[in-house]
Formats: structure tokens, sequence, C-alpha cells
């Protein structure tokens, strides 16, 4: 006589929620974990002649503005310590000289579309050194306040003579704007050679970026 043995199934799975377990996972992943942001400053590079790849200038000691940043991460202004806080403060008086001081940069007079004959210090340079091994973050810091503070003077000018803020002014004004006050920056690296203080290497390296 013959015996069947029942053969045993093995159970199967319930795999339809995988795909949906692994879905909220990846949500959750994404919330929780914190992405590191890349750090840039935006500039626009003008193309490179063969005629003027660099060229030199003298300047009057009174024109220049040194802005170190030294291996220490100290900022220095002229030699002299100074905070992020202060270097505003100090920018806007160098950049606007509005006593018209013998110390700060000297004032010429021009004629400017929309704003007629005026008193400007178009002749300043603020240069910004920069020792390689400083860090990015106070580098950084400093570029923001310099971009921040020309911002902030064109922006006076601009409720001043045209009754808005720069960023609401056309392209005709802004233009003006920019021309009243020119963002003038130098940048070197201190262990590279550097210029004596009488003369700033003028070179094709960077432009504003206008808005």
């Amino acid at each position: 006589m013959f015996s069947f043995r029942q053969r045993r199934t093995v159970p199967q799975l319930n795999t339809a929620s995988v795909a949906d377990i692994s879905f909220m996972l990846l949500i959750l992943f994404l919330v929780v974990t914190s992405m590191d942001i890349d750090k840039g400053l935006t500039r626009q590079l003008p193309p490179i002649t063969e005629n003027e790849l660099m060229q030199e200038r003298d300047v009057s000691q009174r024109n220049v503005l040194q802005v170190t940043i030294n291996e220490d991460d100290q900022l220095l202004v002229n030699g002299t310590r100074m905070s992020t806080r202060q270097l505003g403060n100090r920018l806007l008086c160098f950049i606007d000289n509005p006593n018209n001081s013998d110390t700060l940069p000297e004032k010429r007079s021009r004629d400017i579309p929309l704003l007629g004959r005026c008193n400007i210090t178009d002749r300043h340079v603020i240069q910004l050194e920069a020792a390689r091994n400083s860090s990015y973050d106070l580098y950084f810091k400093v570029q923001n306040i310099i971009v921040a503070t020309y911002r902030q003077l064109r922006d006076k000018l601009a409720q001043q003579r045209f009754h808005q803020s720069y960023a609401g002014c056309d392209d005709n004004q802004k233009t003006a704007l920019r021309e009243y006050y020119p963002q003038r920056v130098s940048e070197i690296y201190l262990d590279d050679k550097q210029p004596s203080p009488s003369t700033v290497t003028s070179s094709q390296t960077g432009k504003e970026v206008q808005p």
C-alpha cells in the first residue's frame, strides 16, 4: 500500500510595502542629513587682450586702503587690527570722504550723466591682501563687507537723487551711480611679490558684476 507524504510549502514574504518603506527612508535621509554648501564669489571675467595683460599705475598713498588678512586670520587695516564690524564704517569713510579730508582719497570734479557736476573719489583703491593659508570664511566675509559698503553708498545716493533704492533704478541710473561710486578693489597674496605702497597693480583679473 502506497503512502503519500504531503510536501511542506515555504511561506512567502509579503513585499508589497517594501517599496513604500524604502521611499520613506529616503525622504527621512534627505531631511535629516546636512549638506555642505559651496561658497563662492560672483565675478565676471573680461576678455584678456594681448596688449593689456597687466600694467602698473602710480597711485597716491592717500588713495589706497590696505586691508590685510594675515596667516593668523587677523584682519588689519593699514597695519592696525580691526574687527569686521569696524571695517564697514572704515570703508564708508574711505570711499566717500564726506569731509574732503587730506588723509582720505582725493576728490575730482566730473560730469556724470543724470547726476551733473560731482566731486567724487574715483581714484580710490581698496587693496585686499590675503595670506594663502588664511581661512575662506574670513576672506568671504571681508569680500561681502566690501560689496555691501558700495551697495549702501549707492542706495543712499539713489534715494537722494532718484527717490528710490539702487535696486529699483533703471540701467541708466545704475550706470550713473556706479560711476559716482566705482568699485575699485585690487587683490594680492601676501607671499607673492608685493607692489610698493605707492604702486597698485591693475590687471584684467575681474570685473564687477552688474545686477
